[in-house]
């Protein structure tokens, strides 16, 4: 309380509170106004988005060169203005981003037109470089490189496959390889805070580790609390992000008032907590470490007199990794006060939810993690006066993040060697993979991931690896029935009619359908809607109604052209006399679509989308006949989305609960 009047009335801490204020708002005002006006889907971790493309969502605007420069330098100014969030999930977006750009030359009149590059020009190619790219932020933001390949398997990527496996192992390889000689370079201080640590950013390795079947209940005690607060913050987080929602879509002014909300009072909380806290004596065997004026250390003199530090402003008035150092320290544990991390942890918490969600590049990971070391750390303390514990508060630190992590996020073999790779301290292992299974298994019962969490927010029509069991109870047949009608082309359209579908839908494919002698019809294939916007903008028309031949098709249109994804038809003018002609779709039309029979289930018909990687399942009659359409309708992706599938059979809504 006498830190707080002491506060209040010496005019030097005002002037340092306004300087310290004027400084965040003006970096955060810099990366949101950068998101906002430039590159709106640079805002977020970007981490949901990698992980829907890579299922097979198309994510437009989201890896260009525009994303790619907002992100870099909006992170860096999001991070230096003190907001609680990380450079972890902004350096996986980066890695993307430039996986992307590098797969087509670059980006508008400046890409390059190597022959080369030609062969990443094709879905499969780009998404294994995507999560090359993936792979590699990750190994750059925790140096990581094995952590990185496996956080590409078990959480961004759908498809697997060995290849896939050595091209992410080799990328990391090379980033890991490029950290250590910028390490080098930069060794002695000669490049700031960059390189402490080496390739170990927090090295516990000096502490040897011993079990014991008490340490073991205590453990599962630091998973199972982990757990819940993991699923409790992910459900909080939900409800902020829904609120969020709705203030951005009030425009942009609204987007940038309320980063620059949560800046003022992330440094308001930041600067005016420490002195809610005593200082404590610097422990003569600390030496001239302590106490610490520098921009690094584990004892920040802050408010306190000679001799004497903060251990609150120590973890508020630092770096995140610092501050994750200092938390993770071995061997001290009289270093940070019961209360001090009581009100770090709160204070972390409440930030971590308010700062997630405004336009500026966000991550993740090491929030958590600094929230779960406070924990981890708070219950050292409180075991140390019940029990006889064994482990290092530092220790229980490391645990305290796993499990925190691993309750939110639900990852374990990546999380894992993650933690490994960071702590350098093998005799943890055990421990940490006992602690990793227990937190996600109580997570999973309360609520999805944080990520998934957000893919359902953005509306991202993300296909998991399992349908709901109810789905079964359905067929494609009912699904497709209770959808508008489809709308299909004949093999030989007017264009009137293309351009009219064209202008009237959003659809991405449409069915053919052929009418080889009159009373039957028969389903020819399936046409993309850039392929008849390909066939528009070059004016392939005939004047009469008439079918071509294969070569004509091939002589007037290259496989670049037919590969462009714009379908803009919006500057598209034609005359009177061409809307009249007609156009043959037969050479652009896939005459080999998947297709289901109505009677399958759609339980099926999920597992079936999601292992060959579909756009469009065409669904055919049962039974075929002169009088009876060859086609019953076509899903898409949205189409066999739980939620969308509840809102058309309600009914399905009971057996869903009681799953």
């Amino acid at each position: 309380m006498l830190h707080m009047v002491q506060l209040v009335r010496d005019k030097r801490y005002w002037a340092g509170f306004f300087y310290f204020s004027g400084f965040n708002l003006a970096l955060t005002f810099v990366a949101a106004v950068l998101c906002v006006v430039f590159a709106p889907t640079a805002a977020g971790p970007g981490i949901p988005e990698i992980k829907a493309y890579l299922n097979g969502v198309d994510t437009p605007n989201m890896f260009g060169a525009p994303q790619l420069i907002v992100k870099i330098i909006g992170s860096i100014c999001a991070v230096s203005s003190g907001l609680d969030l990380g450079k972890e999930g902004p350096l996986v977006h980066i890695g993307a981003c430039l996986a992307n750009l590098l797969s087509q030359g670059g980006s508008g009149r400046f890409r390059l037109r190597w022959k080369w590059l030609r062969y990443f020009n094709n879905d499969r190619d780009r998404r294994d470089l995507i999560t090359c790219g993936a792979s590699s932020g990750v190994c750059a933001a925790f140096r990581s490189p094995v952590g990185g390949v496996l956080f590409a398997l078990e959480e961004v990527a759908t498809w697997w496959r060995s290849a896939l496996l050595w091209r992410t192992f080799f990328s990391t390889a090379t980033v890991v390889v490029v950290l250590r000689g910028f390490i080098e370079v930069c060794r002695g201080g000669r490049c700031g805070l960059f390189g402490a640590g080496g390739l170990i950013i927090f090295d516990v390795g000096d502490v040897t580790v011993r079990y014991r079947l008490g340490d073991l209940l205590l453990v599962t005690l630091v998973g199972v609390i982990g757990g819940v607060l993991g699923a409790l913050y992910n459900h909080v987080l939900h409800m902020v992000l829904r609120l969020y929602n709705l203030i951005n879509d009030k425009g942009r002014m609204a987007k940038l008032a309320l980063a620059l909300a949560v800046c003022v009072f992330t440094s308001a909380g930041l600067y005016v907590l420490p002195f809610a806290v005593p200082c404590t004596p610097c422990d003569p065997a600390f030496g001239a470490a302590c106490p610490a004026t520098g921009r690094s250390g584990n004892f920040k003199q802050f408010n306190c007199p000679a001799g004497q530090y903060n251990d609150l402003a120590t973890l508020l008035h630092a770096t995140n990794v610092d501050a994750t150092r200092n938390i993770f320290s071995t061997g001290t544990p009289g270093e940070f006060r019961l209360d001090s991390l009581l009100i770090f942890f709160a204070i972390y918490c409440v930030l971590g939810l308010f700062t997630f969600g405004i336009a500026v590049p966000s991550g993740l990971f090491l929030p958590i993690i600094l929230m779960g070391a406070a924990y981890g750390r708070i219950v050292a303390l409180v075991l140390q006066s019940a029990v006889a514990a064994s482990i290092d508060h530092g220790l229980y630190a490391v645990l305290g993040a796993a499990a925190l992590m691993s309750g939110s996020m639900r990852m374990t073999v990546s999380l894992c060697v993650i933690f490994l790779e960071l702590t350098n301290n093998l005799t943890l292992l055990p421990m940490t993979m006992f602690v990793l299974l227990i937190a996600k298994t109580v997570g999973d019962a309360f609520n999805p991931s944080i990520y998934e969490i957000i893919l359902d927010l953005k509306g991202l029509p993300f296909l998991e690896p399992k349908p709901e069991p109810w789905m079964k109870d359905l067929t494609v047949g009912e699904l497709a029935a209770a959808k508008a009608r489809t709308i299909s082309l004949q093999v030989v359209e007017k264009v009137s009619t293309v351009l009219e579908v064209l202008r009237n839908t959003g659809h991405n494919g449409f069915p053919v359908v052929d009418r080889p002698r009159p009373g039957l019809s028969e389903l020819h294939g399936l046409v993309l809607r850039s392929h008849l916007v390909a066939v528009l903008r070059k004016r392939w028309f005939l004047a009469e109604k008439r079918r071509t031949e294969e070569w004509e098709a091939r002589e007037r249109f290259s496989s670049v052209e037919l590969a462009d994804k714009n379908c803009k038809i919006d500057d598209l003018e034609l005359t009177p006399e061409e809307l009249e002609m007609y156009v043959d779709l037969h050479p652009f039309t896939n005459t080999t679509p998947y297709t289901v029979v109505e009677t399958m289930s759609v339980a099926k018909a999920v597992v079936l989308f999601r292992s060959v990687a579909l756009r469009h399942m065409l669904i055919m009659p049962k039974y075929q006949g002169p009088e009876i359409s060859p086609l019953v309708g076509i899903l898409t992706r949205q189409d066999l989305r739980a939620h969308n599938i509840l809102g058309a059979f309600p009914h399905l809504s009971k057996k869903s609960k009681a799953h």
